[in-house]
């Protein structure tokens, strides 16, 4: 019987590394089109929006409740994967916009490359057992413990963010966004898949 193969802590390194700075690119592209996403991220977003904080604080401050949840459903090796990988978004966030500025974009190009860069990003996380925590561990808790289908909580959770994004964008800007969003879902839909990649 053949073994799954595993990833050593070296490319579990590499792979949070690059897989976070990917997401953080996809956040200042975002930022620099003046766009929101779904998830926590989203909720940072609007947050840094409508208060002038960085994305990076609000996003790792956002993130704290979700880990007592992961330790509990996933164990303690994912919910460390996943502090580190939220503490380096939130450091890489702040420091990319030193070293790279994107001075104009249009918010179609800026939500098709953000989503495009979230999604490669995010892949490489969730192939080295980790993930940028928030709703989803939530959702899969509430279904779990109360039958409350993940999907539909995080689709709800998503409606509230683009919802309060109304508030501090042009409603133009807010369809730019989803169209990213979409497409940050339809890559994760198609490439996560356990039966094309089984090293852990």
């Amino acid at each position: 019987m053949e073994t799954t193969p595993r990833h050593s802590l070296l490319e579990d390194i590499q792979g949070l590394f690059v897989g976070t700075l990917l997401v953080a690119l996809s956040v200042q592209l975002l930022q620099s089109a003046g766009l929101v996403t779904g998830q926590i991220a989203g909720l940072s977003l609007v947050t840094a929006y409508a208060s002038g904080i960085g994305f990076g604080p609000v996003f790792f401050a956002f993130n704290l409740p979700f880990y007592w949840l992961a330790l509990r459903r996933v164990g303690l090796a994912f919910t460390l994967k996943t502090f580190g990988a939220v503490a380096l978004l939130s450091l890489f966030t702040e420091l990319l916009p030193n070293l790279l500025r994107i001075e104009a974009m249009h918010p179609l190009a800026g939500a098709i490359l953000a989503g495009a860069t979230a999604g490669a990003g995010l892949l490489a996380l969730f192939r080295h057992g980790a993930s940028l925590g928030g709703v989803g561990i939530l959702a899969f808790w509430l279904q779990d413990t109360r039958g409350i289908k993940a999907g539909w909580v995080q689709l709800g959770f998503d409606a509230v963010v683009f919802a309060l994004a109304f508030a501090v964008i042009p409603p133009v800007t807010v369809l730019y966004s989803l169209i990213g969003a979409g497409l940050l879902n339809v890559i994760i839909a198609t490439n996560h898949r356990r039966d094309r990649y089984i090293a852990r």
